[in-house]
């Protein structure tokens, strides 16, 4: 028997609005417009090197250990000092302005993204729980066309907590006024989304974009096309 659901929960970067194709699209332009092929053997070096410390440092902003300031400057900087080039430093800075002003007004949606949104609009009760900045993931919303489906948003910057933790799931449950019981929180992250809902008590749709091993985690559901969410709730 299907169970019944009332709110659904979504996250927001490679989820509904597509973080990869949009950020490498900028960053790509901006490569090519810097210069950066002077100290880079490639575009795909550039953000294999970029991509990696981005991740280690989302997680210690996650943890509270650097600012966000901190994370900005560094993860923009440090590709450079993987090199060991010096002297960079104000172009860093420019790409990161750059990149930063640029990356709200791409539209880019996951496939799948509006007619499931569309569907499930009116039926449930529809919020976005995101790990991010505010000015920014409210001006991607807009640009694709995101933010007429949600009856609220709430971001890990309100209460400066970030996914997984159980704090901000609990915060969204009650800023929502929703129950546990009958919520659902769809993610592709499963490290943050899916186990930080496990934890809550929140069932779970793990959308496995990227064909990842769960290892010892059994998410609610799985799914690798966002439609397929539609069979979850008919």
């Amino acid at each position: 028997m299907t169970k019944s659901y009332r709110n659904i929960f979504f996250d927001l970067d490679d989820t509904l609005w597509d973080f990869t194709a949009n950020s490498r699209s900028v960053y790509h332009k901006l490569y090519d417009e810097l210069g950066y092929d002077r100290y880079f053997a490639s575009f795909d070096r550039y953000i294999a090197i970029y991509e990696e410390r981005n991740t280690q440092l989302w997680d210690e902003y996650g943890k509270g250990t650097i600012s966000k300031d901190e994370l900005n400057v560094r993860r923009f900087t440090y590709p450079f000092e993987h090199e060991g080039i010096d002297g960079c430093r104000d172009l860093a800075l420019r790409f990161m302005r750059s990149s930063l002003a640029m990356m709200p007004t791409m539209g880019g949606t996951v496939p799948g993204a509006h007619e499931v949104l569309g569907n499930l609009a009116g039926r449930y009760h529809l919020y976005i729980l995101s790990n991010g900045f505010r000015e920014l993931q409210s001006a991607k919303m807009r640009s694709a066309r995101l933010d007429g489906y949600f009856d609220k948003v709430i971001l890990s910057e309100d209460i400066m907590v970030h996914k997984p933790a159980t704090a901000l799931f609990h915060f969204a449950l009650s800023a929502t006024q929703s129950s546990a019981a009958d919520s659902l929180m769809v993610g592709d992250n499963i490290d943050t989304d899916i186990c930080g809902a496990m934890d809550a008590g929140i069932d779970q749709v793990w959308f496995n974009r990227t064909g990842r091993d769960p290892g010892h985690l059994r998410p609610t559901h799985t799914i690798t096309k966002l439609e397929d969410l539609l069979s979850i709730l008919p």
